[in-house]
């Protein structure tokens, strides 16, 4: 069998091509090693590196000089351990559930500790074992989603013992509103921060995201740990510092010519005004291109914006292209969704969403390229 022909073959048959662009994520962890430079710079590589494939994208990280790798679930820290040289180190967001604990160590895995029950959990194990086992403290700063209240902090500080065996290696917390320069959460959250830190002298500061590198040197601690940044969405409002990682083309499947008063998609929410050609194309919300850009997002073709029309289906999604030259697009033609016409963020602003959703929405039924 030749293979080439097969993957070829596959490529062809594709409904869509999402490109990955490797050089691009490379450049973009260099770039927010600068900025936040004399802090160390992690990668946050959790839910598949963001839909875009751990296995592929931590390696590149590694070989731009990442150590530090931020998984959410312990089951993506077991799938992520072979794929990196031992010298890495992998940390666990969420923590840990009761059980898990032992395998963790064993398999070398730094835990993100929660709650004084993860902590006594952790130090169960330390003591059982004789040895001293590294994690870190995550400490609720007024997002009211993760970490350990005030009044722990203050129970950790005032007996250490708690602490027995555990090497702590940063305390952190996580910024709510870092994507909101302006907003006053943002000095809230860093004044909370400081003062926890102060409970726990000669530790490291662990604390700013993607959008807590641009708030300035004040937010980023010891260690800095970026995500959406690193696949080239933007941290913040504004112009977007980083390069473009992802690229989706979708093949179109159909074109029709369709009369005035046509009744296009389910439920007939779209009614064409007058004759036009549409065009189906072969990914819908299934794909990530999600229910809520009927009617309102759209895809390229040659720099020119074809508007979706009708509902987004689970597999297709009809545009009309009546302002292409007749034949422009026919059955395998590819019209651009995310690209140079049209960024993460505009698909998500259409989609009544964040770029954080569509990225890790993306299926798998793409072809993917990893350039």
């Amino acid at each position: 069998m030749d293979y080439g022909v097969v993957d070829q073959s596959v490529r062809e048959s594709a409904p869509g091509i999402l490109s990955i662009d490797l050089r691009a994520l490379h450049d973009n962890y260099l770039s927010l090693q600068r900025r936040a430079a004399p802090a160390r710079t992690a990668a946050v590589v959790k839910a598949d590196a963001y839909g875009l494939g751990a296995a592929r994208v931590a390696p590149v990280l590694y070989d731009a000089g990442c150590r530090d790798f931020f998984v959410a679930q312990f089951g993506e820290a077991l799938k992520l351990r072979p794929v990196l040289l031992p010298d890495a180190r992998i940390f666990v967001l969420n923590g840990l559930q009761p059980g898990s604990e032992a395998t963790c160590a064993a398999c070398g895995i730094v835990p993100v500790l929660n709650s004084l029950e993860q902590v006594a959990n952790w130090r169960s194990l330390a003591m059982a074992r004789g040895a001293r086992l590294p994690a870190l403290l995550q400490f609720d700063t007024g997002m009211s989603r993760l970490g350990l209240s005030f009044e722990e902090a203050d129970a950790l500080a005032a007996n250490p013992a708690l602490l027995d065996h555990i090497d702590l290696l940063f305390v952190m917390s996580h910024l709510a509103s870092a994507d909101e320069p302006e907003s006053v959460q943002n000095a809230e959250q860093l004044a909370a921060m400081q003062a926890v830190a102060e409970r726990f002298p000669g530790i490291d500061l662990c604390f700013a995201n993607s959008g807590g590198i641009f708030l300035g040197p004040a937010y980023a601690g010891a260690l800095v740990r970026p995500g959406i940044a690193l696949y080239g969405a933007a941290p913040a409002g504004g112009e977007n510092p980083m390069k473009p990682v992802v690229g989706l083309k979708v093949r179109v499947v159909q074109t029709r010519t369709v009369p005035a008063g046509a009744k296009v998609g389910y439920s007939a929410t779209h009614i064409a005004p007058r004759e036009a050609r549409l065009a189906t194309i072969a990914a819908g919300y299934a794909d990530g291109l999600l229910r809520q850009l009927s009617g309102r997002g759209a895809v390229y073709h040659d720099g020119i914006r074809l508007p979706i029309v009708g509902r987004v289906s689970m597999d297709s999604i009809t545009v009309d292209v009546s302002v292409l030259a007749p034949g422009s697009l026919r059955l395998g033609s590819l019209v651009d969704v995310v690209g140079p016409h049209q960024s993460l963020e505009q698909l998500a602003a259409d989609a009544g969403t964040i770029s954080y959703e569509i990225l890790t929405s993306l299926g798998h039924r793409y072809h993917r390229e990893y350039r």
